[in-house]
């Protein structure tokens, strides 16, 4: 609530500038002043120090800590997995993201039951524990390069089968992914919408997630966001930690390669 209603303070003072300056600024300019006053406080680092607490802790039936994950760069190691993220795990023989890999860890090594927790909503019980990690092995990331590898077949396939649900289009409105993110110098009322098809605008729109909501004041992860579109879509939610989901993380994060995460950042 706190954070909400500083947004708002912060909004009211840009809104409250002297007309020559605000005509100074494109709007664009003015949404980036106002997330760079609030970065400095931004709400993430709560939810990176308690996803870090959560990694360490003995947890779930077997009692035991997710300290010996492996999210593509070998057993226990965080640093950097995350812009390596989706890729293929030979243990599953699948192409993961980071959200499914850990629905894996957390049922092979703490006992949990991963079909349960993916049937959990957004926001509550282990979903919740999962937004948390998600902040901190992000965060064990921050400043470093997109480099989703394309070197299996299976990689390559979940790449086409996400460029595929990228353009596909449904529900009652006939959107798709491409409708706000296929084409430069798009937006939606104040907010810029990047073009996740290509360099720069897919490294900045991949690599800005999660990110912790003002208006929500609450963090979302690539796949509450990916939800989020779908909604407004009109068009029914993909299952959490879906192929579908994860083809579209691919899709993403191949065209984001060379960009530089900057997660878990701040929305509106």
């Amino acid at each position: 609530m706190k954070s909400s209603l500083f947004g708002l303070a912060v909004l009211a003072a840009i809104s409250a500038l002297p007309l020559t300056a605000a005509a100074q600024k494109t709007t664009a300019e003015s949404i980036a002043e106002y997330r760079a006053m609030l970065a400095d406080g931004n709400p993430a680092e709560l939810y990176e120090a308690k996803g870090e607490a959560l990694w360490k802790e003995a947890r779930g039936p077997k009692k035991t800590s997710l300290e010996k994950c492996d999210l593509g760069k070998g057993p226990g190691v965080v640093k950097g997995a995350f812009v390596e993220l989706p890729r293929f795990f030979a243990d599953t023989q699948r192409v993961q993201d980071l959200e499914s890999r850990l629905l894996t860890c957390m049922e092979q090594l703490q006992g949990f039951n991963a079909g349960e927790i993916a049937k959990t909503r957004f926001g509550a019980g282990e979903q919740k524990t999962i937004e948390s990690l998600v902040a901190y092995i992000s965060g064990e990331s921050r400043d470093l390069a997109f480099n989703v590898p394309q070197a299996h077949d299976k990689e390559k396939l979940m790449y086409e089968v996400g460029k595929k649900v990228f353009y596909l289009r449904g529900g009652p409105y006939d959107f798709s992914c491409a409708s706000c993110h296929g084409e430069d110098n798009k937006r939606v009322r104040l907010q810029d919408l990047p073009n996740l098809t290509k360099q720069p605008g897919a490294g900045v729109g991949f690599g800005s997630w999660p990110a912790y909501r003002v208006s929500s004041g609450d963090l979302w992860s690539m796949q509450r966001r990916l939800n989020d579109c779908y909604r407004q879509q009109r068009f029914p939610f993909p299952g959490y930690a879906s192929d579908a989901t994860i083809a579209l993380g691919v899709y993403m994060g191949v065209n984001s390669k060379g960009g530089v995460s900057i997660a878990p950042a701040l929305k509106r």
